[in-house]
């Protein structure tokens, strides 16, 4: 599929009018899955050529997808990883999960960054960091591109991992998404010990209905929130 290469404009924008030197690119990977963590990447990159075929994760194939990742890491100038738990997604709400998953991972960068790209229309994260949100980040920004592979390729290896003792789920293939093989292991074993028990999902199973946590957290009805938990059974 023909795309168009992701640039340093938003960067070099970045620096000329904020005068920011360290950059990093934030991207998220899990928000819509019913299982798992959500993870967040932070990553650096400077203005250097970024590896031939970078683009939002989506657009590539998972086996050039891993050793782009692979290739990445090594070139990124830094980067880390953050996670927020299937807890605490229930406990908390999307919203403060992705920022308590991205404040990890900015947090764990050797350097603090100026200011931040985001990747999406909803800054999520908030001072007091400096951000910039761009739709369709993963695409067009080099950094935030950078860490849409990264943060994709390693989450799919930890949800690989975790479905070791629940191999009916296929997580090594959805990754705890939605999937035909998903729903029906939820529909004859129930929910595993990672699954997000505040979600949709669990609506349209009588029989595991009651295990659903009631969802308190403030953001419950926000319209963002809500097209991320609405999944038709």
């Amino acid at each position: 599929m023909p795309y168009e290469a992701p640039t340093h404009t938003v960067e070099r924008s970045l620096r000329a009018t904020t005068g920011a030197k360290i950059i990093a690119g934030v991207d998220e990977v899990g928000r819509g899955a019913w299982a798992g963590p959500v993870t967040v990447c932070a990553a650096v990159t400077g203005l250097r050529r970024p590896p031939e075929g970078l683009t939002d994760s989506k657009l590539i194939s998972p086996k050039r997808r891993e050793a782009l990742a692979d290739e990445l890491e090594g070139w990124v100038t830094a980067h880390a990883l953050g996670h927020a738990s299937h807890d605490e997604i229930d406990d908390l709400g999307m919203t403060a999960a992705l920022r308590l998953a991205a404040v990890r991972a900015l947090e764990s960068l050797p350097v603090r960054p100026d200011a931040v790209i985001l990747d999406g229309k909803h800054d999520y994260l908030g001072a007091p960091w400096q951000v910039r949100t761009v739709i369709k980040g993963d695409r067009s920004c080099i950094a935030v591109a950078a860490a849409s592979v990264i943060a994709k390729v390693r989450r799919d290896k930890m949800m690989a991992e975790l479905g070791l003792d629940h191999a009916d789920f296929g997580f090594a293939a959805n990754a705890g998404y939605p999937s035909p093989v998903h729903r029906a292991a939820l529909e004859e074993r129930g929910p595993t010990p990672y699954h997000r028990l505040s979600w949709a999902y669990l609506d349209a199973l009588p029989q595991w209905r009651h295990l659903k946590k009631a969802r308190s957290w403030a953001e419950a009805s926000a319209p963002e929130i809500e097209g991320q938990l609405g999944f038709d059974f």
